[in-house]
């Protein structure tokens, strides 16, 4: 599966880029700043188009090198429970989850868009009333931080092996950082806010790049859905025979 290995591996340089730049955009900022009460988008505003949002532009890329990867035949897949038949998944390719993988790549697709949308359009200067922008960043953001532990969870079973544990766990360890944040943002008075949401924002790199390891091939492997019901020539040898 070349072409499935090539993408995860250019997923994961993508991420590991991300990372880079967002650890040096939160370096660059004003002082003043507490990571531990202000978002990231606080800090972001304050460095209109600097290294955090290329930083989530980058992101958003190598999300999508993933999504037409997940669509490819030669994609790992779980063998599904013995005895089930493959089903066909909104991208066309039959296999076991594959109408799981069909919803988690619209999902994947959702998480770009809403990074994309919070990286161009940026909120208000942390004290200011919000406009119009700052809420459409806001919603952008909810967007993307729910869509990506759904399609995580959703992937599971389709990629199986020890994927599958890593995927729902860092489903259920985003989706809880997610209700810890809302809580800081309303009635918690904003009580490590900043904290909360970069746990949620590693979270959910985390389980990004679990994905694209799975691609990548340097994971556990998991085996080809079935075709048709055709079974592989073995041994250059086959039998002639038919409905004996």
């Amino acid at each position: 599966m070349p072409g499935t290995r090539k993408s995860g591996l250019l997923a994961l340089g993508g991420i590991a880029l991300a990372a880079v730049l967002a650890v040096l955009g939160h370096l660059e900022v004003n002082d003043d700043l507490s990571p531990w009460s202000l978002t990231v988008s606080d800090f972001a505003v304050s460095d209109r188009g600097g290294l955090i949002d290329t930083a989530m532009l980058v992101l958003a890329a190598a999300t999508a090198v993933l999504i037409p990867a997940l669509r490819r035949p030669d994609a790992p897949v779980s063998a599904g429970p013995a005895g089930s038949r493959p089903s066909t998944g909104r991208g066309g390719s039959a296999g076991p989850g594959a109408g799981a993988r069909g919803w988690a790549m619209v999902l994947l697709a959702a998480w770009v868009a809403g990074l994309v949308t919070a990286a161009v359009v940026p909120t208000n200067e942390p004290g200011l009333p919000m406009d119009t922008a700052a809420y459409l960043h806001r919603y952008a953001s909810v967007v993307a931080f729910v869509a990506l532990p759904l399609a995580g969870w959703l992937l599971a079973e389709p990629l199986g092996g020890r994927a599958a544990g890593w995927l729902r766990t860092l489903t259920l360890t985003s989706l809880a950082l997610a209700g810890a944040m809302v809580w800081s943002a309303y009635p918690g008075d904003r009580v490590l806010l900043g904290l909360a949401e970069r746990l949620l924002i590693l979270s959910e790199v985390a389980l990004l790049t679990v994905v694209a390891v799975r691609l990548a091939g340097t994971g556990d492997h998991g085996v080809m859905a079935p075709h048709d019901g055709l079974e592989p020539v073995r041994g250059g040898r086959h039998n002639s025979m038919i409905g004996a």
